[in-house]
């Protein structure tokens, strides 16, 4: 197979599965490792994907939304090894924030009886978090339907009469130089009023997160700290900005 139809067929393979291993690849392709290694490098710095640990991922536009769906069959055994490492900090007492990500959301079985206050502005979140008897308030405000997340202006006013020991967020992008970044600017300002109102901040985000910028930043990567199963080749630069848990099986 030529190199031009080795990467034809690697990004038909992203657009069909969004996540794809190395193994596969090499499977799919029958190219040596070494060789779909380079092959992702050169596809990568050409802006047609996103390496990951193990890797690639497809790159969505910035102002692309995923829906809640297709969020949480992405990396889920990750995202709850981040989860039951972030609800570990969790203390009885404690009010906090849970906000309408799918990482966020694999938190709550692992705070099932704790003595806690939760404020959330995910409806999903909303659901498991009765389900678990953990007492909670929801934002009230407009719910998008992608992401079941409550937002806008009333949202806002809303988040405003709260304060909170801890915060537990999500992110569509972390990089050096933009930061914390979603694609719905009113999201955003959600999560960005939400760490104002925090004593201590966590981005709970897998992998696939890092060196991806989208739509509209949240905050600087210095503003919070990241719980995550990213262990590639720029840890030490982010490690450097902001305290860093990698967490691994």
């Amino acid at each position: 197979m030529l190199t031009a139809e080795r990467h034809q067929h690697i990004l038909e393979l992203l657009q069909k599965h969004h996540t794809i291993k190395l193994k596969q690849l090499v499977q799919h392709t029958q190219a040596s490792e070494s060789t779909i290694r380079r092959d992702l490098d050169q596809l990568e710095q050409s802006g047609k994907l996103h390496r990951v640990h193990g890797g690639a991922s497809l790159r969505h536009a910035t102002s692309v939304e995923p829906t809640i769906d297709e969020k949480y069959t992405k990396f889920h055994p990750e995202k709850k090894l981040i989860a039951e490492a972030a609800a570990s900090l969790v203390r009885d007492g404690e009010s906090i924030f849970i906000d309408a990500g799918t990482t966020t959301y694999e938190m709550i079985s692992y705070l099932s009886g704790k003595d806690i206050t939760v404020v959330t502005n995910g409806l999903n979140q909303l659901d498991a978090l009765t389900d678990y008897h953990i007492k909670t308030y929801v934002l009230g405000g407009y719910v998008k339907e992608r992401t079941r997340a409550v937002v806008g202006t009333s949202a806002l006013q809303n988040l405003k009469q709260y304060r909170f020991d801890q915060c537990f967020m999500g992110a569509n992008g972390i990089s050096l130089e933009d930061g914390y970044t979603t694609p719905d600017p009113e999201e955003a300002a959600i999560k960005r009023t939400t760490l104002a109102l925090s004593q201590n901040r966590y981005i709970l985000a897998d992998q696939s997160k890092f060196n991806e910028v989208t739509f509209s930043q949240i905050a600087n990567i210095e503003e919070a700290n990241i719980i995550t199963d990213y262990n590639g080749p720029l840890l030490h630069e982010f490690q450097e900005k902001t305290n860093i848990k990698v967490v691994t099986p």
